[in-house]
């Protein structure tokens, strides 16, 4: 399957990105300050592909980012269920074990079922009650 993916995804983006690094790799030059345009005092000359790329690569990262920052209530609802549902197993347990002690005594703690539980019609085909 491994094999698979990397010959029908990897393959073929590696070789866009190499057409799209020979089409573009013509140098241009990025300028960081915004005051003075004709003499910048922080610039940078690099090819137009890596240019492309690395915006590219800042703007998924800012986006993951911002996606996991949005998700942060909902990470602290499935912690908080998860404790919950670890402390409803808990009680459960402990009430299984006193129903378990308490078996032999006359006194029992579930009732007896009732013999009609569903009503005069029964189930349908996937067990639902009618």
């Amino acid at each position: 399957m491994r094999k698979f993916f990397t010959v029908v995804v990897v393959l073929p983006l590696l070789v866009l990105f190499v057409i799209f690094a020979v089409a573009n790799r013509h140098f241009v030059t990025v300028s960081f300050d915004p005051f003075n345009a004709t003499d910048p005092a922080l610039s940078a000359s690099v090819p137009l592909f890596v240019l492309i790329i690395a915006v590219a690569i800042l703007g998924v990262i800012a986006g993951g980012c911002a996606t996991w920052l949005g998700q942060r209530r909902w990470r602290r609802a499935a912690r908080r269920h998860q404790a919950d549902a670890e402390a409803a197993r808990a009680q459960v347990a402990q009430l299984s074990a006193a129903v378990r002690a308490n078996q032999g005594s006359a006194q029992s703690l579930v009732p007896a079922a009732p013999a009609r539980l569903f009503g005069p019609y029964g189930r349908d085909k996937q067990g639902a009650a009618l």
